[in-house]
């Protein structure tokens, strides 16, 4: 049982690949933290793991089974086993979207009965530590770190057995990553939840991570 990836190769240009037979793996109820400089490929790998970019070469295992569809083309199953933060908020939402909207594309768009739908989004928002008054703005009308609070409980509507967590608290103050961290650490403890916590920050993994994997460019 695991999230891995096997010897995957993988860029954008042809002639040029970012990762060339890369490996990690994440158990669960692990936080794998995943380090390195800029430009050393660290987001790509995250993007392969999270089923959102398919390798060249290599494959992503996970709990057993090969991950070989991404995006809406891979089955459900697989696509709500992972969830995923990214860096910056902003570039991660439906700026039309409401707050409530953008927790519960997940769950709609997996086909959550509507009627649960509401319930699920208190339920993460409060998760989260966000308020509900905040559920009708849009994130123009809200901070970089309540955005990021929406974004977390939107990556944790499924439950997912695998959080990718691609610099998500590089754009915060300290306390609202620590609050973030403890939210995905919860998840953790509870579930059994397998983490890639990615990030440029070596001291923020060696406190939060088991264990360290050092990408170099």
């Amino acid at each position: 049982m695991s999230l891995t990836a096997v010897d995957v190769t993988v860029g954008y240009r042809r002639e040029k690949p970012v990762l060339d037979g890369a490996r990690v793996t994440v158990a669960p109820g692990e936080v794998v933290g995943l380090v390195g400089p800029s430009g050393c490929g660290k987001s790509t790998l995250a993007r392969v793991l999270a089923l959102l970019l398919a390798p060249w070469s290599g494959r992503v295992e996970l709990d057993g089974e090969c991950a070989t569809r991404v995006r809406h083309r891979a089955p459900r199953r697989l696509r709500t086993a992972v969830g995923v933060t990214f860096q910056s908020p902003r570039r991660s939402v439906d700026p039309r979207f409401t707050v409530a909207d953008t927790v519960a594309e997940p769950l709609r768009s997996g086909g959550a009965p509507e009627r649960d739908v509401e319930a699920r989004v208190v339920e993460l928002i409060t998760r989260v530590d966000l308020a509900r008054d905040l559920l009708s703005r849009r994130a123009h009308e809200i901070s970089d770190g309540q955005l990021q609070r929406a974004c977390l409980a939107r990556a944790l509507a499924w439950q997912p057995r695998y959080l990718v967590c691609d610099e998500m608290t590089s754009m915060l103050d300290a306390s609202t990553a620590a609050a973030l961290v403890r939210v995905v650490n919860d998840e953790v403890a509870e579930r059994g939840m397998g983490v890639l916590a990615v990030s440029h920050d070596r001291e923020l993994l060696d406190v939060w991570a088991d264990r360290l994997v050092d990408m170099v460019p």
